[in-house]
């Protein structure tokens, strides 16, 4: 029987070694395994990141020609504002001339109520005549 002991025991050391063997080997597996998947998940946001960081850079380059357009019509606005007096004055001055003109057309409609038409003035002619014809 001690050798039958003996020989479990030598067994059971056996398959101790082996189980740590197993383990080891499970181990180095999974760390090989993670390893992989860490480099693939650094691959991964790594490509990411640049494709974030193109889609910024596009962003951004839009902005600032849109940013560029805006400050070059903010710097049009007082070149547009003096413009926009010029015509003002312009437009007062036209209203009044316009008033003016009003004022010189009822003037000449008054002018021409008080003068005779001319069927008015060949009827008066013709009057003059016969009244000069008598005498």
């Amino acid at each position: 029987m001690i050798k039958k002991q003996s020989k479990t025991k030598k067994d059971s050391e056996l398959s101790h070694q082996d189980i740590i063997r197993h383990f080891d080997e499970k181990t180095e597996e999974t760390k090989r395994h993670f390893d992989e998947k860490t480099e693939e998940a650094k691959r991964h946001f790594d490509e990411k990141t640049e494709e974030t960081k193109r889609h910024f850079d596009i962003v951004a380059e839009d902005l600032t020609s849109k940013i560029e357009i805006i400050s070059e019509a903010v710097l049009e606005i007082p070149a547009i504002k003096s413009s926009v007096e010029s015509m003002k004055e312009m437009v007062g001055k036209n209203s009044e001339d316009i008033e003016v003109i009003k004022m010189d057309i009822q003037s000449m409609k008054h002018m021409l109520r008080r003068k005779v038409d001319v069927e008015e003035f060949a009827v008066l002619e013709k009057r003059v005549a016969t009244l000069e014809n008598k005498l």
